[in-house]
């Protein structure tokens, strides 16, 4: 059976970290990022290993050329694997932003910053950096896009740190609380796949004004006031929410926030069938900042997304957007 180019780079990602696993004694996920690197270097960086295991590695790595394949067939390969490696470690912060996600906030950001040729990105929360990279996978090359990314989980921001290097993108990386006080200008916009639950640090969480009076603030709530920090005035900020974000206790003070440093742009609710359970489900929330001179839309761009595998309802929808765009922008 014929191989797609795909499934033979993701063999050999996933054959040489099975062998530096086994060999480092180390779990998958960090052999994953070691790989990475080793494919990048063209070269076995690993000075631990035996001759023989070196030269199993070199002969695998032999078998692929890098620049024999296109960025998505790249990212796609080894997020498959980061994949594969997740179904063994399970943690509730290890988990990817789905493509399809990252295809309509892609798509929805062009819009928006449609004109831009210069655009300035960040992730605080940027995971694996599959949202990053989808997303600068699918920028114009006139538009010159430099990408900050910010992950706590040092595993995490070392496979974002290898993928970014396998796509040769700009992105600079930070390994600190994407909560905590960033070394990064404003920004022109923000991604992010917000961390939803409490957040630990109540020392930190007391700068924000969307803290809680009392307990563990929430982490998606801090996250949302932070985008808006490290934001320009009239900059854009792309966010996945859980659908019951406006529902909480907290939603009161949420909203009057919202209301005095943003306009809502548009509520963007996603397929139930793409989530395990209704209670997983999400919605793509965009805000641009306030800025004198700028006004907010004449309506918000409401709409329930329908399953990709419907062209017929998915094409209504982005003629629904596009009229949208050409009354509010």
């Amino acid at each position: 059976m014929k191989k797609f180019p795909m499934e033979k780079l993701f063999e050999v990602i996933n054959e040489t970290a099975e062998i530096l696993q086994e060999e480092l004694n180390c779990t998958y996920l960090e052999a994953l990022a070691e790989t990475g690197d080793n494919l990048f270097h063209h070269d076995v960086m690993q000075n631990k290993l035996s001759e023989l295991t070196e030269k199993r590695l070199a002969k695998k790595y032999s078998e692929v050329q890098l620049s024999s394949y296109n960025n998505e067939e790249i990212r796609k390969a080894y997020q498959f694997a980061i994949l594969k490696g997740m179904k063994k470690h399970v943690q509730q912060n290890h988990q990817m932003t789905p493509d399809t996600i990252g295809y309509f906030i892609s798509y929805l950001l062009h819009k928006f910053m449609n004109g831009q040729n210069e655009i300035r990105l960040l992730d605080p929360a940027a995971g694996t950096g599959n949202l990053l990279t989808t997303i600068l996978n699918r920028t114009d090359p006139d538009v010159a896009m430099h990408a900050y990314a910010v992950e706590i989980d040092d595993i995490l921001i070392r496979l974002a740190y290898a993928g970014a290097n396998l796509l040769q993108h700009p992105i600079e990386f930070f390994n600190q609380d994407g909560l905590g006080p960033l070394l990064i200008d404003p920004v022109d916009a923000v991604v992010c796949d917000l961390p939803v639950g409490y957040y630990p640090n109540d020392e930190r969480a007391a700068e924000f004004k969307l803290k809680r009076d009392e307990g563990h603030s929430y982490a998606h709530h801090l996250f949302i006031e932070q985008g808006l920090n490290y934001t320009k005035p009239g900059g854009y900020l792309f966010f996945l929410i859980p659908n019951d974000l406006f529902e909480t206790e907290e939603a009161p003070r949420l909203h009057q926030f919202l209301k005095e440093t943003a306009y809502i742009q548009a509520v963007l609710q996603l397929p139930f069938s793409m989530f395990a359970n209704s209670q997983a489900a999400k919605s793509i929330f965009i805000i641009q900042k306030k800025k004198p001179g700028i006004k907010p839309p004449k309506e918000v761009l409401l709409a329930a997304l329908p399953k990709l595998s419907n062209k017929e309802a998915l094409d209504k929808i982005f003629i629904k957007m596009e009229k949208w765009f050409q009354e509010n922008h």
